[in-house]
């Protein structure tokens, strides 16, 4: 089996995350990083065994080792530093979102498609088996007709307005830091309900408290699929939510308790079934790669096609747009977006 040299793209801590994750992968190796600074560069490689440390991102897109890029640097920068890569010829694994708005999206799947090279948004719960079980189990019409969906991610965190979370020139906010996975979830499930890989709303009702910076602090918002179905989600970062997906169809409903990091050690995870008038059904779902590594070695499986099946540029193109749409409902322009 080939071998995937990475280079992490920023050193955050979900970059670091990633990198622990990556020593368990069966195709994936890291062979460098690259910082702004040479000092964070060299902190972040002896931290975690790793040689090639390069101060600055352009200096790690020169370096002939590194065959794809994982990006994690705030979403503002996402687009700028994606185009960059696809130019140096490097496949792509960017964190999500994929950019900051639709337009941006459009921009680096153009760069990706010129330079012809892999370009997925690390959604790492699309590349897991539970997903794709949900996804069956819907197909299966196992709780009949799909009606409502409910779909929730929010965490507390102290209010700093000079952090990621609360900036307005980083991005923050609710919506895309994790309002976009209840988001591409409902899409997916809508999608598997009418036989689709994904489906897009016809309509989207939003509500928001904002922050002092003038970003989205908790949201919600309910979507109106083809067919009647309906989606409730809910985001914030200012209050710990339930963090679960539960699809309520006409002949009972299914409960993910752990949808967005499925399987975060390698250990089994859990699907609730119920059936009208019947007891509720564990269904277990085996994994044995914590969940970073399993989204490595699906990229590397699918480095050739250039996209990848659970979570190809159409999807993300249609999740941006329902995070405008969203947005847009609740009167949120970030500044960077005022003054283009």
């Amino acid at each position: 089996m080939n071998t995937l040299s990475w280079g992490l793209l920023a050193t955050g801590r979900i970059a670091g995350i990633f990198a622990k994750h990556l020593s368990q992968s069966q195709t994936s190796r890291i062979v460098a990083v690259g910082s702004r600074s040479q000092q964070e560069a060299d902190r972040f490689g002896a931290e975690f065994g790793i040689s090639r440390r390069h101060g600055s991102y352009e200096a790690l897109l020169a370096d002939p080792d590194v065959q794809a890029v994982y990006i994690s640097t705030p979403h503002p920068m996402h687009a700028e530093w994606c185009v960059k890569a696809a130019a140096a010829k490097k496949h792509i694994l960017c964190e999500k979102p994929l950019t900051l708005n639709h337009a941006e999206a459009v921009t680096v799947i153009e760069a990706a498609r010129k330079h012809g090279v892999f370009l997925m948004e690390a959604f790492a719960y699309r590349c897991h088996p539970q997903t794709a079980k949900i996804v069956e189990l819907i197909r299966e019409r196992v709780i009949g007709e799909v009606h409502i969906i409910h779909a929730s991610f929010g965490f507390q965190a102290d209010y700093d307005p000079k952090s990621r979370l609360f900036s307005n020139q980083l991005g923050g906010g609710s919506i895309l830091d994790v309002g976009c996975y209840p988001a591409s979830m409902s899409r997916l499930i809508a999608g598997a309900a009418m036989g689709k890989p994904f489906a897009d709303p016809t309509e989207i009702n939003g509500c928001a408290h904002f922050a002092p910076t003038g970003v989205d602090s908790r949201a919600i918002a309910c979507l109106t699929f083809p067919g009647g179905i309906l989606a409730e989600l809910s985001s914030s970062i200012e209050a710990q939510l339930e963090n679960r997906v539960r699809i309520f169809g006409s002949e009972g409903n299914i409960l993910i308790s752990t949808p967005w990091t499925p399987g975060r050690d390698g250990t089994p995870t859990r699907i609730f079934l119920e059936r009208n008038g019947q007891s509720v059904e564990e269904i277990a779902v085996e994994s044995s790669l914590p969940r970073f590594a399993g989204e490595a070695d699906y990229v590397a499986a699918h480095i050739a096609e250039r996209q990848a099946p659970a979570m190809n540029w159409e999807d993300t193109l249609g999740n941006m747009k329902t995070l405008d749409r969203w947005r847009e409902s609740i009167g949120l322009v970030y500044d960077s977006e005022k003054h283009k």
